[in-house]
């Protein structure tokens, strides 16, 4: 497995969390598409930060389907949990 690729599918997934906090135009689905297809990513970190992922990224999908006052998701907060992991996950990396 290549760190560096694995590096590369970390920083686009921190850029769609940042373009979605920001309004940047970016989607929930494609950081979903691109967090599930990061399989250099997945496959360098243990077994359970890929768990964390998807479930974050399913309950951001869920939300992304219903307003905010209708969801018991916050959007934002996922947005906040999956930046936690990418700051985890980036650790991870570096060690």
């Amino acid at each position: 497995m290549s760190s560096t690729v694995a590096q590369q599918q970390l920083a686009v997934l921190g850029g769609r969390i940042e373009g979605l906090k920001n309004g940047g135009g970016d989607s929930v689905t494609l950081l979903s598409n691109d967090a599930r297809a990061s399989t250099e990513l997945l496959g360098a970190l243990p077994p359970r930060y890929g768990e964390v992922l998807l479930n974050l990224l399913d309950r951001l999908e869920s939300s992304a389907l219903f307003s905010e006052e209708s969801c018991s998701f916050s959007q934002k907060d996922l947005l906040d949990n999956l930046q936690v992991w990418v700051d985890k996950a980036r650790g991870q990396l570096v060690s």
